[in-house]
């Protein structure tokens, strides 16, 4: 089964239009089921989201929660139980590397227990401090031509499959200095979409946390993820997992916050945002894009 296919399912509809109601039909609508994230038998968290590239999702969410550093920190992801039970596909265990254990019970704590909803990024968080320790900052660099984030966008649009046939997804992906795409993902979350994408670059070796030792795993692609560019708006939480990955670059369909453009100011992220039709706005670090 395709990615689309399982992020895609077919429900009724009678469409009503001029007056008077449509025969019904079948229209494709996005999947939204729960997902529960478990390190070492505990509940860590349960996000709604669109069924596929879980085990990026669980990995990225991981790593922007500052719980793994890299790669290295994996001993194993995979779904629990069996193939055809009851909700199976629906809870996902993640194992520590040997020897290393993961303080999850710091990311409970912070979290107060609360669901992880597809919308939410930040929601039962003690405080904006707790999420500012996990961000270090990107160091300077590098100086990318306008017309790559000019064509950001374009390519985004380009893989929304399930958007395309639904219209209820959201989208992110990774490109390196020259455009070129890396990574991408759906999902009904777009914080959602942002981990499938971080997870990937983790998986692959592309993506460490400052906090990350040297390692001796060799990347899977030499390019250097330099763009996160997602379909909505950029909030306070899309600017932490992009600091947190080290993306020194995030661009937006969409608006900012005020909150995500102080995050990307200090944590020496740029930040642009309406790019769309050939035009976008800059909030901070222009010079990497020629901009001082």
């Amino acid at each position: 089964m395709s990615r689309e296919e399982k992020g895609v399912t077919r429900r009724t509809v009678w469409r009503y239009s001029e007056g008077e109601a449509a025969a019904p039909e079948e229209d494709s609508v996005a999947v939204e089921e729960p997902l529960e994230i478990r390190v070492s038998g505990d509940t860590v968290a349960i996000t709604m989201r669109t069924p596929g590239q879980d085990r990026e999702l669980a990995v990225g969410f991981l790593f922007s929660e500052g719980l793994i550093r890299s790669v290295d920190d994996l001993g194993g992801v995979a779904y629990c139980g069996r193939p055809g039970e009851e909700g199976w596909g629906n809870v996902i265990e993640v194992t520590p590397a040997a020897g290393l254990v993961l303080e999850v019970e710091r990311v409970s704590a912070a979290r107060r227990g609360t669901l992880t909803t597809a919308a939410c990024g930040v929601c039962g968080r003690r405080s904006v401090d707790d999420l500012m320790a996990v961000c270090s900052s990107v160091p300077p660099g590098p100086v990318l031509a306008p017309g790559v984030l000019v064509r950001a966008t374009e390519q985004l649009r380009d893989v929304q499959r399930n958007f395309e046939r639904t219209g209820g997804v959201h989208a992110a992906a990774a490109l390196d200095a020259s455009g070129g795409l890396i990574t991408s993902a759906e999902d009904v979350g777009r914080h959602n979409a942002v981990d499938k994408v971080v997870g990937a670059l983790v998986l692959g070796g592309a993506a460490r946390s400052s906090r990350a030792s040297v390692s001796s795993v060799t990347p899977r692609s030499e390019r250097t993820p330099t763009v996160l560019v997602v379909s909505g708006r950029a909030s306070f939480e899309i600017i932490q997992k992009a600091a947190v990955a080290r993306i020194p670059v995030v661009a937006s369909v969409s608006a900012a916050s005020s909150l995500a453009i102080d995050l990307a100011e200090r944590s020496g992220v740029t930040l642009a945002t309406f790019v769309r039709g050939g035009r976008f706005n800059i909030y901070t670090h222009p010079a990497r894009l020629g901009a001082v």
